[in-house]
């Protein structure tokens, strides 16, 4: 399913990657967040491409299907 994304103990701590990279998912993410698009990207790393990007938002929303919000209710 997310044939692009690996995690190896020996690279990053294990953190998820774009495959033959040291690029993680949560860069791409960062990235994203801070209001880069999928072009921005690819443009500064043009060894990445559009599948890979798209793969990296895949696979972190995958991943927060599992996720479980805790809010905290302060009592008055």
């Amino acid at each position: 399913m997310f044939e692009r994304i690996i995690s190896d103990p020996a690279i990053l701590g294990g953190k998820p990657i774009i495959r033959g990279t040291r690029i993680s998912v949560e860069a791409i993410l960062e990235w994203v967040a801070s209001g880069a698009t999928r072009d921005d990207i690819i443009s500064r790393y043009p060894h990445l491409t559009v599948a890979d990007v798209e793969q990296s938002l895949g696979y972190a929303a995958a991943a927060m299907k599992n996720e479980i919000l805790l809010t905290t209710q302060v009592n008055e």
